[in-house]
């Protein structure tokens, strides 16, 4: 066994492979077939020995006897494997590595068997003296062997004596195999509880700043009360490519056990609880998920299991999405149905009035800078000290970035260095707009993401 796992890793490192889970379950796995091989060898040559052969020529012709056998045995097995060598797709490349492990150990195995194996019991077993007295532990050993095989024999006996008995419970078993079969539950991966989750908060896609931060707060401190919660740390905005009124958490839980300060309750659990709990606060939902080590999907969402939708007309998109996170809302086996979909922002538009304002001398670059001015946080100046410095930001007061109205405040310079009102020279009317076109390859794109229920996973 030693020689041949040595042999899988030096194929494995040939092949430019790292030691991983998955690996390391094809050498454990591996280690049967490895020992079955020798197994088989070492009795064949034993049993040459037994009948008085010396124990050179009983290893030469066990290993002839058996050589063919073992080969094909070991082809067999790695034809097993051949499957995963060549699957495509992400299951594919997980075990791709997995196969050719197993592979290379039932390999090496064989080789080992047919080689060193016989070597070394030709060398080193010896025949049995017949006239000697065996040690306590070799009497024990074969009193215990002997009451194995005898059981064995008694119960082959009654098995082959009631054939139609046991031709009941062998349909028995095959009819159990496929009922259960739809019975145990079944998943891609299996869900780990690693004491870590993440969680998306999502608002009102017109909320303003400080709005969303209220919104946040209130749910961290909901979720700091849950006894299973350690600790808590959210953000939102700060050019994390989001629209403003969603906010990431991150979630880290109590050790699990049976102490004061551990938590009992799996992660399943706790996101259960806390959806409820959260489910009262108004204007705002946090769509939790538990980390795992095993992630799969090519970009982030705010569930276990997302499905993109992409269509080159974006109307289309944003009429039949809703609709399809509508029904799934229907379904009891579904939670936290939700999309990446942010087209309903509200925009204000300013239309400038070209004709009265050509009258009055301003033009149209002048109303661009003094909305700017206003309200773009233009840098105006660099105050310098010792030892830093500070940048100038031009703006309005904060209380007149929530007020729409606040543009009919907003005067224009024109040539005749005259303060003439925005009003004057515009009108202002509302729509909506995109918050963020997602977008996979060169269509745009929605991810539609969903939880299942506990009792469905």
């Amino acid at each position: 066994m030693p020689l041949a796992l040595a042999g899988t890793f030096g194929v494995r490192w040939l092949c430019g492979y790292s030691l991983d889970n998955l690996s390391l379950m094809a050498l454990t796995i591996s280690t049967g077939f490895v020992v079955d091989d020798a197994i088989v060898v070492i009795e064949n040559i034993v049993r040459f020995i037994e009948k008085g052969e010396s124990p050179l020529q009983a290893a030469l012709k066990g290993a002839r006897q058996i050589g063919f056998t073992v080969i094909s045995i070991s082809l067999s097995l790695v034809a097993v494997f051949i499957p995963l060598l060549f699957m495509a797709g992400l299951i594919g490349r997980l075990f791709h590595e997995f196969a050719v492990t197993l592979s290379a150990a039932i390999l090496v195995s064989g080789v080992v068997s047919l080689t060193l194996t016989p070597m070394l019991c030709g060398r080193f077993l010896k025949s049995e003296d017949q006239l000697r007295r065996r040690s306590l532990i070799e009497r024990l050993s074969e009193r215990g062997f002997d009451a194995m095989h005898k059981f064995y024999e008694r119960t082959l006996k009654w098995v082959l004596e009631h054939e139609y008995l046991m031709l009941i419970v062998t349909l028995a078993v095959c009819v159990a195999t496929v009922s259960l079969y739809f019975v145990v539950p079944k998943g891609f991966f299996p869900q780990q509880d690693t004491g870590q989750m993440m969680g998306t908060t999502e608002a009102a896609q017109d909320i303003s700043f400080e709005a969303m931060k209220e919104k946040q707060e209130e749910v961290v401190k909901t979720v700091m009360a849950d006894p299973a919660v350690q600790a808590v740390g959210s953000f939102f905005g700060g050019g994390t490519g989001q629209a403003l009124n969603n906010a990431r958490m991150f979630i880290s839980l109590k050790p699990k056990g049976p102490g004061k300060d551990e938590r009992k309750d799996d992660a399943g659990a706790v996101i259960a609880r806390l959806r409820q709990k959260l489910s009262k606060i108004p204007g705002a939902q946090l769509f939790l998920t538990a980390n795992q080590d095993i992630r799969v999907g090519g970009r982030s969402s705010k569930a276990q299991y997302q499905y993109a939708l992409v269509d080159q007309n974006i109307e289309e998109l944003n009429t039949w999405a809703p609709r399809l996170v509508k029904k799934l809302h229907e379904y009891p086996q579904i939670k936290d149905a939700t999309s990446d979909q942010q087209f309903r922002g509200l925009q204000e538009t300013v239309v400038i009035d070209r004709d009265a304002a050509a009258r009055l001398g301003i033009q149209p670059q002048a109303v661009d800078s003094t909305l700017y001015s206003a309200f773009g946080q233009r840098q105006v100046s660099i105050i310098y000290t010792q030892q830093n410095q500070y940048h100038v930001i031009l703006e309005v007061d904060p209380e007149f970035y929530v007020d729409p109205n606040s543009l009919d405040k907003i005067y224009v310079k024109s040539n005749s260095e005259n303060q003439v009102p925005l009003s004057t020279i515009a009108h202002f009317q509302f729509d909506n707009t995109p918050l963020s076109v997602n977008h996979q390859g060169q269509f745009p794109c929605v991810t539609i993401s969903f939880n299942t229920a506990e009792a469905f996973r």
